[in-house]
Order: C-alpha cells, then sequence, then structure tokens
C-alpha cells in the first residue's frame, strides 16, 4: 500500500475559496458540510492529492499567474526545469509545489552522465527547499525545452545499465538525506520524448525495484504508458508502492481525462482498491477551457469520484 505524503482532501476546519471552478475546501478529513438550510450533507473525504501541470494549462497567462490560478483553483502546483522560471516569485504565491524537475544535466548512461545529473540534483535540492517541494523528477538523460533528449540513446547496454543502476543508488541516498523522494519517469519514446533510455514502464519500475531505497520511487505516467505499451491497471498494481505520484493525460492528444480513449474511472476505481492515496496529476493540455479541463479532472478523482463511479453489482465496471 502507497503512503500519502500530505493529504489534500478535506476537513473539519476547512477552508473554502470561490474560484471559477466554485467552491475549493482543502486540509484533511471532513464527513459533512451543510447547506443553506442548515442541512447536513455527506461527503466522502478525497482519497488523493490532487495536482496539476503550471506548464500545460492558462498558457494565455504569464508563469507565476498560472500557479496562482491552479492553486487558488484547490489544486497543487507541478512546474518542470525551474531554471526557466523566477523562483522568488513562485514562492510569494504561496502554492503547494507537487513536483519539479530534479536535475537540469547529465544522464544515467555513464560515469560523466552521472557525475553531472548529481551535481545538478543538489541544486534542484536547494530550490526543493524553498518551494517546500517533496518530490524531484529524473530521466534516463537530460531533455531539452521541446522534451527530446539532449543525448538519446536507442540501444541501451549492459554497461549503461549498472550505471543507471549505480547512479540512482547515489540519488536516492541524496533524497533521504534531504527528506524528499526522486521520482524516476517512465516516457513514451514513440511520439515526445525519441531516443530516451531506460523509458519503458518495466525498464523504470526494474530500476526503481533493483534500487528498493525510500528516497527513489517511480513517476507513474499513464499518458506514456498508454502510447507505449497499454494494460494500465496490471502497470499501477505491479509497480503498488513504488508509486511516487500517478500523472494523468488522455490518447491521443494529451488532453484531460475523457478526451480520448483511456477509461480513467476505472483507473480511479484501481488506485482507490489498491489503497494508493498520493498525488494524481494533471499533466495534460485542456482541451478546451482550461477551467473545463479542471473540472472534467476533478470530476474523475476527486472527492466522492470513486464513489459515484464504482463498480457494478455484477463486479465490472459501468462503460
Amino acid at each position: 500500500m502507497v503512503a500519502a505524503s500530505d493529504s489534500f482532501g478535506l476537513s473539519a476546519s476547512a477552508t473554502v475559496e470561490e474560484s471559477r471552478l466554485g467552491p475549493a475546501i482543502s486540509v484533511e478529513g471532513i464527513s459533512q458540510l451543510s447547506d443553506a438550510t442548515g442541512t447536513a450533507i455527506g461527503l466522502e473525504p478525497a482519497l488523493f492529492d490532487l495536482a496539476v501541470c503550471a506548464e500545460m494549462v492558462f498558457l494565455d497567462l504569464p508563469f507565476e499567474q498560472r500557479v496562482r490560478r491552479i492553486a487558488e483553483s484547490g489544486f497543487q502546483v507541478e512546474i518542470w526545469n525551474w531554471t526557466y522560471h523566477d523562483i522568488d516569485a513562485l514562492v510569494q504565491t504561496g502554492a503547494r509545489f507537487s513536483s519539479m524537475v530534479g536535475h537540469t544535466a547529465g544522464s544515467l548512461l555513464d560515469d560523466d552522465g552521472a557525475n553531472a545529473l548529481l551535481q545538478s540534483a543538489e541544486e534542484s535540492l536547494a530550490v526543493a527547499e524553498r518551494l517546500n517541494c517533496r518530490r524531484l523528477l529524473v530521466f534516463g538523460t537530460e531533455l531539452g525545452p521541446d522534451g527530446v533528449p539532449l543525448r538519446p540513446a536507442h540501444e541501451v547496454t549492459g554497461a549503461m545499465w549498472l550505471n543507471a543502476y549505480r547512479t540512482l543508488c547515489r540519488l536516492a541516498e541524496l533524497g533521504e538525506r534531504a527528506g524528499v523522494t526522486f521520482c524516476l519517469e517512465n516516457l513514451n519514446t514513440v511520439i515526445d520524448h525519441p531516443g530516451a533510455p531506460f523509458a519503458r514502464p518495466q525498464d523504470t519500475l526494474a530500476l526503481v525495484e533493483a534500487v528498493n531505497r525510500p528516497g527513489l520511487r517511480m513517476m507513474l505516467d499513464l499518458y506514456h504508458a498508454q502510447i507505449g505499451e497499454g494494460n494500465l491497471i496490471e502497470l499501477l498494481r505491479r509497480a503498488d508502492s513504488l508509486i511516487g505520484e500517478v500523472q494523468v493525460a488522455d490518447v491521443p492528444g494529451r488532453c484531460e481525462p475523457g478526451t480520448g480513449e483511456i477509461n480513467y474511472s476505472a483507473i480511479a476505481v484501481a488506485l482507490k482498491e489498491m489503497g494508493y492515496r498520493g498525488t494524481v496529476g494533471l499533466e495534460a493540455y485542456a482541451s478546451g477551457e482550461d477551467e473545463v479541463a479542471l473540472e472534467r479532472f476533478s470530476s474523475v478523482f476527486g472527492a466522492g469520484a470513486t464513489t459515484a463511479i464504482g463498480r457494478r453489482e455484477d463486479g465490472a465496471f459501468p462503460v
């Protein structure tokens, strides 16, 4: 079973902020609210922390304003390469940051790449501390602004696997000393990240399992996994306690849940039945209005959603 990092559900002392998405209710564990007449309304506490990637929504706004809009709507915030942003300005937003890129150089492929990766990871840890961000993303090699690997490796050798294992052990130790978790992310090499090494979910998971330390977990991106291999629910069950965070977007198009072929209602139920209580992050573009995309995301993974879309009496998922 995966333990949640920070609860982002409901509480008796919950604060309500009105936004364009309606009430955003945060903090932990409430079972009842009252309507305008004072009648008690039963609510299921949120099972998952919800986060939204500021690199992919509200793109007409300056970056800091995107972060504020996401936070004001009741979500945690994901960012990518922190060197592109004003960290002082991000701190001032007061947002809760769910994850950020944990290295801005290097790779897992050889000693030189490992040294560069570890050095940039140290720099990223200092930024993560300022943002109070507890999960840092790791990739097999540094990605450019367009997501294409700066050092592609279409064939990974045994020596590269050994170097990746050794480097990730050192990275996990760094994370444990700093009280954060580095999360190795699976990627698709068909559309977005051609030549990315250790990108398939089974490869990413194999490395996390081999290291077997709390400072390293898997950033399980279901959009990338669907493009690569599919069989998403079995993948979730296989990864189980090694999941650091789940990221979602639909296929094709990389937009919010409900715009493509993935049955995210079934995914939400599977996560609930696994006992997963961690973060689910929307790393997706909006198919239309940004506010609508966030509403659709919340309707699948927000408080009460997994009850509403539970199994039918015959045990099957709703279609």
